[in-house]
């Protein structure tokens, strides 16, 4: 055998890690769906499928409901817009929320000075977090539509946020494995997140408070149709009717699936700014690289639907 032959062979026994270049299917609207010009603001976008950041348009002023329409045809079209320079208070960043639906109080957060509206406060005693990709509250029975996110205050550098499109990333899998995720559950828990340093009987009042929710592991956004991958290493314990191991194993392979750098949008903060996200269409990540500096944000969530 000669020695090219040799080679051949060592290549053809190489494993596929995924290191090719990949062809990925970006696409932003719904098949079928026209683009629209916006008639109230302006949109530039951060990328070609999601993210774009609104101009224009001033959140400490009414929101008329042709704005709002509007801007939530922008929301469901980039999945997470974004406003700068937006010098609000805590109570009209609520009530942009509330133009959405009811707003969600969420258990194990803590509360800024104004009701519905939580505050992450990063500093040398305490570091960021939410480092983990995640679509929030999926242990609820009806996840949170969305969330309006402000930051009040920023570290001098890091600290950025990412979100990846959950669309974009079920389009891209393999048509086998759509075929084989279609129809299975899972089973949701927020038991290994924020129950996991509660001690043993707080941990058993909130798990009969909120007993685990089970979603679809492929759910359909109930605005646009599109088929989104809704599992989270986060808050996704197990897929119902699998064995563990081989239900793990797809789980950790549907997670890798939103890492693809091509399904995300980065995001450098600056104070005064807002970010709106659809939490039917998005995971996200709080990047934790600014210790010991500060970082202070309020957010405020929007009560959904139940996943179908």
């Amino acid at each position: 055998m000669t020695e090219s032959a040799n080679v051949k062979v060592r290549q053809l026994q190489t494993p596929d890690r995924g290191f090719h270049s990949r062809i990925h299917l970006l696409r932003r609207l719904p098949d079928h769906a026209e683009e629209h010009p916006y008639a109230l603001f302006g949109v530039k976008p951060l990328g070609p499928l999601i993210g774009a950041e609104i101009t224009g348009v001033d959140l400490s002023q009414p929101v008329s409901a042709e704005l709002q329409k509007e801007l939530n045809r922008a929301l469901l079209e980039w999945k997470v817009i974004f406003f700068r320079n937006q010098l609000i208070t805590s109570e009209q960043q609520r009530d942009f929320a509330r133009l959405w639906g009811e707003l969600e109080t969420h258990p194990f957060l803590p509360p800024g000075d104004t009701q519905d509206v939580v505050r992450f406060t990063a500093d040398e005693n305490r570091r960021g977090g939410a480092n983990n990709w995640h679509t929030d509250v999926t242990w609820r029975l009806e996840p949170a539509l969305g969330a309006v996110l402000r930051l009040i205050e920023v570290p001098p550098y890091g600290g950025d946020t990412l979100w990846s499109d959950t669309a974009a990333a079920y389009d891209n899998l393999p048509d086998e494995t759509k075929e084989r995720i279609e129809g299975l559950q899972a089973v949701h828990d927020f038991t290994h997140t924020f129950g996991r340093h509660m001690a043993p009987d707080v941990l058993a009042a909130w798990q009969a408070k909120l007993p685990p929710a089970v979603h679809p592991v492929v759910r359909t956004h109930p605005e646009t149709g599109r088929k989104t991958l809704f599992v989270n290493a986060d808050f996704t314990s197990h897929i119902v009717g699998l064995d563990p191991e081989e239900g793990e194993q797809l789980l950790q392979y549907l997670f890798r699936q939103i890492l693809v750098p091509e399904f995300q949008v980065r995001f450098h903060w600056e104070a005064n700014t807002v970010a709106f996200w659809d939490n039917r269409a998005t995971q996200h990540y709080a990047v934790s690289d600014y210790f010991p500096h500060r970082r202070v944000a309020e957010r405020v969530a929007i009560c959904g639907d139940r996943p179908y």
